[in-house]
């Protein structure tokens, strides 16, 4: 097999990073599909597929699994996709600092440690794609979000700048901009919730109460409008990892292009009011 078509996936546990770990698997890619407990990992074992633990949370199983991934491959990798995340939920005037460091810890130190560690791998050999996976919420911000907000905004920040680094050495970075996926990222972010937010004693505990509980704890099922399964990443994750020059950015579902190309037309003031209603 190719040592472009080996790749190193986060948080594949359930949601996207599993249909990508299955997708790429059934192309005929060598997956890595790390998850941050270990009997995920058996799982998906299980199911085929080589795992190990990958804990965002943990730097030395970055390490590890860095190591693990490097001595499978004779050291060489295709492809990183850092996938895995967590969502810290309520409106920002209620999230403890230290709530926004741990959610940064996960969705974009981490993932920049995870990345460092790869790059002078993708150097030596002359090739390999950095896919991040980031979201709408990279690009237009939402209320009650503004913790996952803010560690996706800076993820964006950080890709722009590595795209332009790394020009001219073969390594290509793309973001993943996926709108309302069905994955289980509201219930995932329920403990969070719990752990740091004090509705009772917030200044909008009302809304707490009649709006955003009443969304978060949904089990209903039903889908977001314009909704689409993990599967809609993982096909243009296969095109940004096959692609010769794949796009700086890969927007998946409707609304996170039509959001897009709203922003770039209107007038922030106008814009807010579109988001305020989303």
């Amino acid at each position: 097999m190719s040592d472009k078509k080996t790749i190193l996936i986060t948080g594949c546990s359930s949601g996207i990073g599993y249909d990508a770990a299955h997708g790429l698997n059934k192309r005929g890619w060598r997956v890595f599909a790390t998850c941050r407990k270990q009997e995920d990992c058996e799982r998906l074992e299980s199911e085929g597929l080589e795992s190990f633990v990958l804990d965002y949370t943990d730097e030395t199983t970055i390490a590890s699994a860095v190591d693990e991934t490097l001595s499978r491959t004779g050291g060489t990798l295709g492809a990183v996709f850092n996938n895995g995340a967590i969502a810290v939920p309520g409106l920002l005037e209620d999230i403890p600092t230290q709530a926004l460091r741990e959610n940064f810890e996960v969705n974009f130190f981490a993932q920049h440690d995870l990345t460092r560690r790869l790059i002078p791998v993708f150097r030596q050999q002359g090739h390999g794609r950095i896919l991040m996976n980031s979201s709408v919420l990279g690009f237009a911000a939402l209320p009650w979000r503004g913790s996952y907000n803010s560690t996706k905004f800076a993820m964006e920040g950080w890709a722009d700048t590595l795209r332009l680094e790394l020009t001219g050495t073969g390594i290509h970075v793309v973001l993943i901009e996926p709108g309302p996926i069905t994955t289980r990222i509201r219930q995932n972010s329920q403990p969070h919730y719990e752990k740091w937010v004090n509705a009772q004693g917030a200044a909008r505990r009302e809304d707490y109460k009649d709006k955003f509980e009443l969304r978060l704890y949904d089990e209903s099922g039903k889908p977001d409008p314009f909704e689409l399964p993990p599967s809609a990443v993982t096909n243009v994750v296969i095109d940004a990892l096959t692609m010769i020059k794949p796009r700086a950015r890969y927007r998946v579902t409707k609304p996170t292009k039509a959001i897009a190309v709203l922003k770039r037309i209107l007038p922030t003031r106008l814009m807010d009011k579109v988001l305020l209603k989303v």
